[in-house]
């Protein structure tokens, strides 16, 4: 395992600069303290990425199974069926940007919103000596789990310099790779278990991910068939094989009380819990922190709940929910209400509200700094 004394993001990345895609390892320029629009990424190198991508499984390392045949690469989504999409919007109406714009500027808060983004930002690239794992879950299907996943992986690929890795752990149709932006999908989390091994390099192992913006990665649950599953061991041999090579590793698991998600959040240095801002949401997480609550100290200490604002009028006192849930041990964010997030389809961090941005930022941020203290 990789140690204090050893620069190992250093050599990963000089690997993944030497031979891999052009600027995928390459260190990024200072970040701006707010995510810039995010360019969709070009169609034709990820095309070509996706090509290639069984190359490595054609190398057979000694003492390991003949690796697995090459699954055929199928469509994150249909033609026909994102015909049905519209255009994506914005995060607020343009009245309401211009009116929070003018706020800022009489106000004088700009100079302190410039301050408090530039420690948060501080945080986000600090560096680690190991890989940390984030395991993101909810009570339930709709809790915002998988946009809170594709929010802190984003975020993280952003400010970071190492590479970041998204694990979907919930293969039941997951829509991490829809909400990622990812064109096409071969290799699984299942597949890629049966053939990892600790001889392997960073270009080896990204041979089988999706190749996202931003020096990130994503690693399928499925192909999108029912039926897929990851079971513990698989989960675990994953893990255990891929946390060497990502600075930061974002899981979006099965919902709770699930096994897998179970066995992520006990492994994970740090633990979000998404839920949604209505009064059963917030019942149902209260008993989830109650349940962490009775596990060892650090459990509860490195929690964090997502309470997503997913209407724009909620049905609930949403400052009292938070404290309601902080009551319990755990910290509490709150993601506001957000057009573009609500719409479901492919994130776009430029379109989003400043607020979500913002609140996006800041959770991402004290996630990983709790990540941090757990060794």
């Amino acid at each position: 395992m990789p140690n204090a004394d050893h620069n190992w993001q250093g050599d990963l990345l000089r690997d993944l600069k030497s031979t891999g895609p052009a600027g995928a390892g390459t260190p990024a320029d200072p970040r701006p303290s707010v995510p810039p629009a995010r360019p969709e990424p070009s169609p034709g190198p990820r095309e070509a990425a996706q090509a290639h991508a069984h190359t490595p499984a054609a190398r057979a390392w000694p003492g390991t199974p003949t690796p697995p045949p090459t699954p055929d690469s199928l469509p994150v989504i249909d033609k026909a069926m994102a015909a049905v999409a519209r255009q994506p919007v914005r995060g607020e109406a343009v009245a309401v940007r211009a009116a929070r714009a003018v706020r800022r500027i009489v106000s004088g808060s700009a100079a302190r919103e410039v301050a408090a983004l530039t420690r948060t930002a501080e945080v986000l690239q600090q560096p680690v000596t190991t890989g940390r794992q984030i395991a993101v879950t909810s009570i339930r299907g709709g809790a915002g789990k998988t946009t809170v996943t594709a929010l802190l992986g984003t975020t993280y690929a952003h400010y970071r310099q190492d590479p970041v890795l998204l694990v979907e752990a919930d293969p039941a149709l997951g829509s991490l790779p829809l909400r990622l932006g990812a064109d096409a999908l071969r290799w699984t989390t299942a597949d890629l278990a049966d053939i990892a091994v600790p001889q392997m390099s960073l270009l080896d192992v990204t041979g089988y991910l999706v190749q996202l913006p931003d020096n990130a990665w994503l690693l399928p649950g499925s192909q999108g068939r029912i039926g897929a599953m990851v079971d513990t061991v698989t989960y675990e041999r994953v893990m255990v094989a891929l946390r060497r090579y990502f600075g930061v590793t974002v899981v979006d698991c099965e919902t709770l009380p699930a096994e897998v998600a179970r066995v992520a959040l006990s492994a994970a240095q740090a633990r979000v819990i998404a839920a949604p801002a209505t009064l059963d949401g917030v019942a149902s997480t209260y008993s989830v922190l109650q349940w962490l609550r009775a596990l060892p100290a650090h459990v509860i200490e490195g929690t964090v709940v997502a309470l997503s604002v997913t209407t724009p009028r909620p049905g609930i006192d949403v400052d009292a929910a938070a404290e309601r849930l902080a009551s319990a041990g755990a910290r509490v964010h709150v993601l506001p209400y957000d057009r573009h997030l609500a719409a479901g389809g492919p994130l776009r961090t430029g379109l989003l509200a400043r607020p979500a941005r913002l609140a996006a930022t800041r959770l991402a941020a004290e996630v990983f700094e709790l990540s941090q203290k757990r060794r």
